[in-house]
């Protein structure tokens, strides 16, 4: 295990859209793990992929756990100008759903340990759903669609973009198979 801090990147995780529409060019990519937290659908969206009177649900970082994602790496003279774009991204209207924090991610094709910028949920949040069952998850995603989409494309370029890196997340597949289900009809 090591930890090169002067590769010269500064480095964002991806665990949702970030993976497959990070909105600002990266220099480097890696599959990256990051231990202690999950990947969920705990958030409401009243913008990107729902609305104020249907919020839809967009993925978080929960307490406990692993998720694995993508790093994303920018030159460090890049940092505070793709730092100011996430955040104004990941903090629609000034409101804090999400603490930006930097976190320790491990990248196994070098088995090196980096820094990285991450947004993890805040679950003392008015918009934090964190306790909802994949049921529950199901019908706010078949029913909700904001600005950038339906919460069911949201889910399903997430899902296609983990198996392209090689990301098996049984939750998501479950929860993919149990809205394609319900879609066509066969409960």
């Amino acid at each position: 295990m090591t930890t090169d801090a002067t590769d010269g990147f500064a480095w964002f995780f991806g665990y949702g859209s970030l993976m497959w529409n990070p909105g600002f060019p990266a220099d480097a990519f890696e599959v990256a793990e990051l231990v202690g937290w999950q990947r969920r659908f705990c958030i409401a969206s009243r913008h990107y992929r729902g609305t104020p009177e249907l919020p839809g649900l967009v993925l978080g970082l929960a307490p406990g756990g692993q998720c694995t994602g993508r790093a994303l790496g920018v030159s460090a003279e890049r940092e505070a100008e793709v730092l100011d774009y996430l955040d104004a991204r990941e903090q629609v209207g000034g409101i804090y759903v999400y603490d930006r924090l930097k976190l320790p991610l491990r990248l196994p094709s070098t088995d090196r340990h980096v820094e990285a910028w991450c947004y993890v949920s805040r679950p003392d949040h008015e918009d934090f759903a964190g306790n909802l069952d994949l049921g529950t998850i199901a019908t706010i995603i078949e029913a909700a669609s904001g600005v950038a989409g339906s919460n069911v494309e949201y889910m399903e370029n997430t899902v296609r973009h983990l198996r392209e890196l090689g990301i098996v997340e049984p939750e998501l597949e479950t929860l993919l198979k149990l809205v394609e289900r319900r879609s066509s009809g066969t409960r």
